[in-house]
């Protein structure tokens, strides 16, 4: 048979348009093919991400336009897990906040809390004493200035996995479809003939009307076998994480800098490890797709496509000090004997009190980040970047927010398929269930 539409990756973002399609539109027969055994058992697993769900109030890397977008995509995740008897599993309110210490960084967050307050009523600026009846350890042993935007009993911890698990269980649910779940099947390569696209597994072709691929830095390989997206090249950035006892009840972030297109140091209450607090990440560029997978190191240099363009990337990003020193710091992260000491110097901005005896490296914890360059414009391309090929073919590279945007950019995706097979949409009932 041909499928309506094929969807390759089994993470949250191809979960997530697997139940968008099954529940508002009319199209009866979709497949989702996975690779692994399990659902999200690559990034969206919470031992690969921050387990965190961005609302665009505590990222300071976000503008405010791009803050507002992302608020809206994580209103839909929580008015989806609201409607489950379970929510609990995959929901929950943890405290969060993004702390500055020192003048420079308090006078920043003082500036963005009259920008941002107005778009967030539960946004408070708070300091000092005020900090430490939320979080004592904030300020014990603290001598610079230090303030917080902080919002308080709202959703903020997704354990993601459970996310996905719960959109291919709706998806099944749905009335009068066939919904055709493929685990374990590799994908090896994506033909077209006409208008009908041939998804070659180990485990034999799948034909499709639409297909989109959501698979990290597999999809851009997928695209570039097509030759799609030879436009960009990846940068894959992995990011550590250390645990130590139970210090935060809260999210404690950090104000980024400018400088520096990877994570600030942030604490979590972690979700899969009950008493402890997960600080992290770090972020060390690895020549795979998938950390700890070391069969895609050649998938790799598939897509890296090293040539002038990409070496002036690489070439800007050194010549800046700070990413430079970043880069340089991040390496010895890795190394076993001075880790620990180098991590828990980072740690104190949080923590003034943290001892290197309480820091544990999180092994085989940390998932990558696969940043995409843009060759043609010779930079980063830090957000989700998505190839449509206009021929019923979508290849979605889905960096940090992805997991937090996997309805709205799921929703993208419904309307390109839509636009394309011209099929019915119920955008009434989408509308009133997620937004």
């Amino acid at each position: 048979m041909t499928y309506d539409v094929v969807i390759v990756g089994g993470g949250i973002s191809g979960t997530a348009l697997l139940y968008l399609l099954s529940h508002y539109t009319d199209l009866k027969n979709i497949c989702l093919i996975e690779k692994y055994a399990d659902i999200a058992s690559v990034n969206s697993h919470g031992k690969n991400n921050s387990q965190t769900l961005h609302c665009g109030d505590i990222e300071t890397n976000y503008t405010l336009e791009k803050a507002l977008q992302v608020q809206s995509t994580a209103n839909m995740v929580v008015r989806y897990s609201q409607s489950l008897p379970d929510m609990q599993h995959i929901l929950s309110k943890t405290d969060k906040m993004v702390i500055g210490v020192g003048k420079k960084e308090c006078d920043f967050l003082r500036d963005r809390f009259t920008t941002f307050s107005p778009h967030y009523p539960s946004m408070k600026l708070l300091q000092n004493e005020e900090l430490a009846a939320i979080e004592p350890a904030l300020m014990l042993g603290r001598e610079e200035e230090i303030v917080g935007l902080v919002t308080l009993d709202e959703y903020s911890t997704v354990n993601f996995q459970n996310l996905a698990v719960s959109f291919v269980d709706q998806a099944h649910k749905a009335e009068g479809k066939n919904i055709d779940v493929r685990m374990g099947t590799k994908v090896k390569k994506i033909s077209t003939v006409g208008t009908t696209h041939t998804v070659s597994t180990d485990k034999g072709d799948i034909d499709a009307r639409f297909v989109v691929v959501s698979a990290g830095g597999h999809s851009l390989l997928y695209a570039q076998q097509m030759g799609y997206g030879m436009e960009y090249s990846c940068l894959p950035v992995a990011g550590s994480f250390y645990y130590a006892p139970e210090i935060l009840k809260a999210k404690v972030y950090t104000v980024q800098d400018d400088k520096l297109p990877f994570a600030a140091i942030h604490g979590d209450p972690d979700v899969l490890e009950p008493n402890k607090t997960r600080f992290g990440p770090t972020a060390l560029i690895l020549p795979m797709l998938e950390r700890y997978n070391w069969k895609t190191i050649p998938e790799y240099f598939k897509v890296l496509h090293l040539d002038s363009k990409v070496l002036a990337v690489f070439l800007d990003l050194f010549k800046v000090k700070e990413i430079r020193h970043y880069m340089i710091k991040n390496i010895l992260f890795e190394i076993p004997i001075i880790r620990r000491w180098l991590f828990t110097r980072d740690v104190r901005k949080l923590i003034p009190t943290a001892k290197m005896k309480d820091m544990h490296f999180a092994s085989k914890i940390g998932g990558i980040r696969p940043v995409m360059i843009d060759k043609k414009n010779r930079k980063l391309h830090l957000g989700e970047a998505s190839i449509d090929t206009g021929k019923g073919l979508v290849f979605n590279m889905t960096p940090s927010p992805g997991a937090t945007s996997c309805l709205g950019n799921g929703e993208k995706d419904l309307r390109r398929i839509v636009a394309h097979l011209q099929c019915r949409f119920d955008e009434e009932a989408l509308l009133k269930d997620l937004k």
